[in-house]
């Protein structure tokens, strides 16, 4: 069994880690759990790397184990956050649950075998825990001080924190404790701002049986900006397709940073760590070529949505982006609008006002509502600084005579500026 500690620690995917976890983990085969509090529908970017850690976890030979959270998902977790959560009834957690299960079997196996993934649910032992047993068996042994002194409680002390998400800590730490003896799983993965809940788990799991349990964490992936992504936070990037469209998903890929590729590459790619380190060689080279950008959103698109998604998205961003001329819009059939209907923003309109559309200016203001400008002179200006097309084509005259087609007799591309791409339909 090889070293899957140095292998994640040289990919940048260990942050945290307790003592005798490396050797723990080459002496036996191991079972150990990674908990999600299903408090959206979908899973996000930020929990990408958690899970293709899994993948690594269950490749390596070990038992990984999922908990959804059911229990935990209706208190909250305080970690990473400056004021208390929503609560959730257990039907919306319930509905959150089914949406994030669809989404594991595209990271891991859970097929019968010694290897075998396997689904866990803390309400089917916390939904039973009565008060005065769980502050007898949890509550007893965990000092108050100890818990003070846990970041996630000493961070919204001064802001102010519930009881309620007070003993997040006491809850998560008891699910470690449940399933280390009821289930023999000794190790306990998550992302760095959950440190101090898994060793909890390991202080309650030593107080009550004298024996030793471990952890570790992975770092939290940020967006550019520093920001970590979250279920609550905006501009998230979801692993649902209703969510995040296959199309917004491959462009996040393809417009990270070319640092943040160079990092990206050993987290989310399931290469070996030396073909990684020739891939970002390559990459350095010819940085124009953004080569890590394309595999990452190539791959990432293939493995949360389909092939099929990942094609439509590559093609629609050659045709609107990059290379296309104006009349490869021509060879576009009905199924190619649909699809592109689905990545850029699409404004129905009625038909016969696209057909009587007297000139460019009319067409991007009156005729679409508004919604690609808000004003007669601000689309003026734009025209005037070249930042219109319609059909890949620049338009130079806000009055020009139409001189444009409509795509399969009923629909026109508009692009305002260098990003924002429109698909007017005549209806």
């Amino acid at each position: 069994m090889y070293d899957l500690i140095e292998m994640l620690r040289a990919r940048g995917m260990i942050h945290d880690i307790t003592p005798g976890t490396a050797s723990q983990l080459q002496k036996e085969t191991t079972a150990g759990y990674m908990g999600f509090d299903p408090t959206a529908a979908s899973l996000h970017v930020g929990n990408l790397a958690a899970l293709l850690l899994l993948r690594h976890f269950q490749l390596a030979g070990h038992q990984p184990r999922v908990l959804l959270g059911g229990a935990t998902g209706m208190i909250g977790d305080p970690s990473g956050k400056l004021a208390e959560r929503s609560l959730l009834s257990e039907e919306e957690v319930h509905h959150n649950q089914l949406g994030i299960q669809k989404q594991l079997g595209k990271f891991l196996d859970f097929s019968p075998g010694k290897h075998q993934a396997v689904l866990l649910n803390n309400l089917d032992w916390l939904g039973h825990q009565g008060l005065l047993a769980f502050l007898q068996e949890v509550g007893k042994h965990i000092p108050v001080g100890y818990m003070l002194a846990k970041d996630t409680v000493k961070n919204r002390l001064e802001r102010g924190i519930s009881f309620t998400e007070f003993t997040y800590t006491l809850l998560q730490a008891y699910d470690f404790y449940h399933l280390y003896t009821t289930q023999g799983i000794k190790l306990q993965i998550g992302g760095a701002d959950q440190w101090g809940n898994l060793t909890a788990g390991i202080e309650l799991i030593r107080r009550k049986t004298g024996q030793s349990a471990f952890a570790f964490t992975t770092p939290l992936i940020t967006k550019a900006d520093g920001t970590k992504f979250g279920k609550s936070e905006g501009g998230n990037i979801w692993l649902d397709p209703k969510m995040t469209s296959p199309y917004d998903f491959y462009q996040f890929w393809l417009n990270i940073t070319d640092e943040e590729a160079c990092r990206f590459a050993y987290i989310f790619t399931m290469l070996e760590n030396d073909h990684v380190d020739a891939l970002i060689q390559a990459h350095e080279a010819s940085p124009h070529l953004r080569i890590i950008q394309r595999l990452l959103a190539k791959d990432l698109t293939i493995l949360i949505h389909s092939r099929a998604d990942y094609e439509r998205a590559a093609r629609a961003t050659l045709l609107i982006f990059e290379q296309g001329a104006p009349a490869d819009l021509l060879d576009l059939v009905e199924a190619d609008f649909r699809g592109l209907g689905e990545m850029i923003p699409q404004i129905e309109v009625p038909k016969a006002e696209l057909d009587e559309a007297k000139h460019p200016l009319a067409l991007i203001t009156r005729v679409t509502r508004g919604v690609i400008f808000t004003s007669q002179g601000e689309a003026r200006r734009m025209i005037q600084e070249r930042g219109v097309k319609i059909n890949k084509v620049t338009v130079k005259n806000p009055y020009q005579e139409p001189d444009w087609v409509l795509l399969e007799g009923r629909y026109l591309l508009v692009q305002r500026g260098r990003k924002h791409h429109y698909l007017v339909k005549g209806i």
